[in-house]
């Protein structure tokens, strides 16, 4: 393989004057060939994705076959004894989403470190990998999963499904609306972990149809994604833009804020009129009877909670102090004990694993997505976007667009508006996502299917895509 250094830069392939991008993706492999090897290691990891349920169903098997072979030899054991032997613990461990990019960053290491080298490699992972995004998405989830800031947007939206009864239907269409826009606020993965939790309360232990179970968690994912565009600081790929392009929030708001509300507001209705009819099958919510006999938080409580998330938002890109302020939030827990339940840090820590194993793989894509951009007309950028998205963080697509030169105005909306509308195809589209896929997966079968995910969402990205097209005309 090449001896050059990894990754190049754009402008060190020397292709500025080629024009077809065919010839301009065979001349990047040609100069340096790690490009293609890293690519199709990603597109492994990818594909490893589709088939976690699989990796699940397998294991089953597994711990069934060693069941009989036990009875067998004369021992009895209760229905519910999980016998986990070798081969189906390693299923099962694949079968976790949020490790799939951690275990395909072990190939990648040793195909970098054979190639150019363990130092190099190193080098890049410490120093050309940045995860503050990762460590942010850890930190925020697993402050706002707590249970002051969990009963504060609980009672909060309780106000809004009063007007509905205070029905399931009610809280479906809070959770779904009110929730995706506290993203531009508090940021979309905080608002992802509030709305996730409150609807698998709200909602998924109802048991609702497959159908409409997956319907809704494509929703969600959708609405997560385009609800913090109200501002610029709290969607991924919006944050990556801001800087280069100098957008504040008044023009976030004017060019896409008000429309991702309509989009949103259209969506919910539309899907809420085609599964009214399964509202009336849905049982009854489950009675918390320790609810009522723990101490209410105090507000005292629920606002150093708040002030916690507000700092961990101001300091998403100063991990020091990041980390820092999350040790204080640590030992505030502590000695408010008695208002809280168990600390739950085992999700945020596998979300943000899987985060950095994305971005790992993710940093080495630019060789091929970049020029894929800079060669596409408006409508077509917004859905090779939109597209792009589906199989990496959209947050990526959106850093490499500021690379792209000479970019017009009206070519960066569209390129971050298909960014931000295909955020909830694929949970690896948008950083929340593996949030709320963490948080939900036990309220499915074998946890959720990507497939499953991936066909929920088409309709609500539609309905966005025709939204973020049609509506600027009346802007």
């Amino acid at each position: 393989m090449s001896g050059l250094p990894f990754p190049l830069s754009p402008a060190s392939y020397g292709d500025s004057g080629m024009t077809g991008l065919i010839a301009i993706l065979s001349h990047r492999i040609q100069v340096q060939p790690l490009n293609l090897w890293v690519s199709l290691l990603f597109l492994g990891a990818v594909l490893h994705t589709f088939f976690t349920a699989g990796f699940h169903q397998l294991a089953s098997v597994f711990e069934q076959r060693r069941r009989e072979e036990l009875f067998k030899q004369g021992e009895e054991l209760p229905d519910n004894t999980v016998m986990a032997g070798g081969k189906a613990r390693l299923c099962r461990f694949l079968g976790e989403i949020e490790v799939v990019f951690g275990i395909w960053v072990v190939p990648l290491l040793l195909l970098l470190a054979s190639s150019i080298g363990l130092k190099p490699a190193l080098e890049y992972l410490e120093k050309g990998v940045n995860y503050d995004e990762a460590l942010f998405v850890v930190v925020i989830m697993a402050i706002s999963s707590t249970r002051p800031i969990l009963s504060l947007a609980e009672c909060s939206l309780a106000v809004c499904a009063r007007w509905g009864g205070g029905r399931p239907q009610a809280w479906w269409l809070s959770i779904l609306t009110v929730g995706p826009l506290l993203g531009s606020l508090i940021t979309e993965p905080a608002a992802m972990t509030i709305s996730a939790l409150l609807m698998g309360r709200r909602f998924y232990a109802l048991k609702p149809s497959r159908r409409f179970a997956y319907a809704t968690l494509g929703l969600l994912f959708v609405n997560i994604s385009v609800g913090g565009t109200l501002t610029n600081f709290a969607a991924p790929p919006v944050l990556m833009v801001t800087v280069p392009w100098g957008w504040d929030t008044p023009h976030m708001m004017t060019h896409f804020g008000w429309i991702a509300v309509v989009g949103i507001v259209l969506s919910n209705m539309l899907h809420f009129l085609l599964f009214r009819g399964e509202f009336a099958a849905l049982n009854s919510p489950p009675v918390h009877e320790t609810e009522e006999k723990r101490r209410p938080v105090p507000f005292w409580v629920t606002l150093i909670h708040l002030l916690f998330m507000a700092s961990a938002v101001y300091n998403v890109h100063r991990p020091a102090l990041l980390v820092g302020s999350f040790l204080f939030f640590l030992a505030f827990f502590e000695v408010t004990e008695e208002y809280q339940d168990t600390f739950q840090l085992r999700p945020p820590i596998l979300v943000g694993f899987f985060l950095a194993g994305l971005v790992i793989h993710g940093g080495l894509q630019q060789w091929w997505i970049a020029p894929v951009l800079g060669r596409l007309e408006e409508l077509p950028l917004m859905f090779g976007a939109l597209g792009l998205s589906a199989v990496n963080d959209n947050a990526a697509i959106t850093f490499l667009a500021t690379l792209v030169p000479n970019m017009t105005e009206s070519m960066k909306h569209a390129v971050v508006s298909g960014a931000v509308i295909g955020g909830g195809l694929t949970v690896i589209a948008n950083a929340p996502n593996p949030a709320g896929q963490s948080i939900l997966d036990t309220f499915f079968q074998e946890g959720i299917s990507p497939l499953g995910l991936l066909l929920g969402a088409l309709a609500p990205t539609a309905i966005m895509s025709a939204c973020f097209i049609l509506l600027p005309c009346f802007g």
